[in-house]
């Protein structure tokens, strides 16, 4: 008897979880961890919206919801999206599931057909390539390259483009790179979509976590055609610093939803009637507390940014949004320290092997870049106290000098 479903074959456990985990283990123990690893805020979920929950509590609203969530949840995200982005969405073009990357998952199983090809521009979130495969798609990957800050071309996506293509993903700022892409830089990606008639995936859970004063934009917002082909991802975790929540939520086409309901009425039903509370709360109340976190993250990524750029052998471009850097390791990689290491190892991942030193040795945890589709940096999240960052960072600097000894 075969016990283990063969499309555990194709996937791989999250490495992000895996590193949060391992750290969080080791500073159990006693350990002087920094961990580099968690992409989530490190900030408390705002009072206001800690309070909606506990009278959701009170009022007794701990009952089942409608699967694509309350009424009120879905209004509140349709009045989002028309003053953050300046588009129109009916209630039943709207659902909301627990987080966003069920949400990611749910679009992907309701519109992948076997061997139904999706275009992910590398580097990239974990999560879309093994989601792809396990709805039986095909993850047709796109390497971008640090001179053009991570963004795919039009002429790159035009090139992986095939009649077999469905979807193109589209995260922007991203994860793990922090670029972002302009609206100019959009419509030309757009005419390739409009000429192609393919589907846009477009993961917007960073969009309020911007740097000096980027404009965000989708391509949904571009032209109705476009809206027509777009489903666009969110969510409350990362603006509200409420991972913990689980509140995701897509828009777009009605078939797509009305299947994605089908989908999500099999397997979790709603979210959590007080997540969603909460989640009503965060989008409809003061939004004062987004821009302020949004605040202390630009200046730590510029605290990382500058601290990074100091290490021989490291190079790091400047984030647009999000809270990552992903500096890339190409002159450490070179030096005789870490060949020797290499040598001594049956790791054939660079960024494995790095990381995984790093945190052996040094104490500091981070994300190989291997994992993002790019064996040539590693990914560090930010989202921590400025003291941290200072001495993560201080820690991988006298890595890469032991390693140039």
């Amino acid at each position: 008897m075969e016990w283990n479903a063969r499309r555990l074959d194709v996937i791989e456990p999250s490495p992000t979880l895996a590193i949060s985990a391992k750290a969080a283990e080791l500073k159990k123990k006693g350990e002087d961890i920094v961990s580099f690893g968690a992409g989530e805020p490190d900030f408390e979920t705002p009072v206001h919206i800690k309070e909606a929950a506990k009278k959701a509590i009170d009022k007794g609203m701990t009952r089942y919801t409608a699967v694509s969530g309350t009424v009120e949840l879905r209004d509140a995200i349709i009045t989002k999206f028309k003053r953050d982005n300046g588009l129109e969405y009916s209630r039943n073009q709207i659902i909301v599931g627990t987080g966003g990357k069920q949400v990611i998952y749910n679009f992907f199983l309701a519109t992948l057909n076997p061997g139904d090809e999706v275009v992910i521009p590398a580097p990239y979130w974990v999560s879309y390539a093994d989601i792809v495969r396990l709805a039986e798609g095909k993850a047709v990957i796109v390497p971008t390259s640090k001179a053009d800050n991570f963004r795919i071309s039009p002429a790159q996506l035009e090139k992986a483009i095939t009649p077999k293509t469905k979807v193109v993903v589209l995260n922007s700022p991203s994860n793990p790179t922090g670029s972002a892409y302009s609206r100019k830089e959009l419509e030309a990606l757009g005419e390739v979509i409009l000429k192609h008639k393919v589907m846009v995936l477009s993961d917007d859970i960073y969009e309020s976590i911007v740097f000096d004063g980027f404009q965000f934009s989708n391509l949904a917002m571009l032209s109705p055609e476009l809206k027509e082909l777009t489903f666009v991802a969110n969510g409350v975790s990362k603006a509200y610093s409420m991972t913990g929540w689980r509140i995701g939520y897509g828009a777009g086409p009605l078939h797509i939803i009305q299947n994605m309901d089908t989908i999500q009425s099999q397997s979790t039903s709603n979210p959590s009637s007080i997540s969603q509370a909460a989640a009503e709360a965060a989008l409809t109340g003061d939004q004062a507390c987004v821009a302020e976190m949004a605040k202390a993250f630009q200046k730590r990524r510029d605290l990382i940014v500058g601290l990074l750029n100091e290490i021989p052998g490291v190079e790091v471009n400047v984030p647009q949004g999000a809270f990552y850097v992903f500096p890339y390791l190409t002159g450490a990689y070179e030096t005789d320290g870490f060949k020797k290491l290499q040598a001594a190892s049956s790791e054939t991942s660079k960024s494995k092997l790095f990381c995984a030193h790093l945190l052996d040795k040094y104490k500091v945890a981070a994300v190989p870049g291997i994992a993002f589709g790019d064996d040539n940096a590693l990914r560090l999240s930010y989202a921590m106290g400025e003291e941290d960052i200072k001495k993560g960072v201080a820690r991988i600097s006298e890595m890469i000098k032991d390693f140039s000894r």
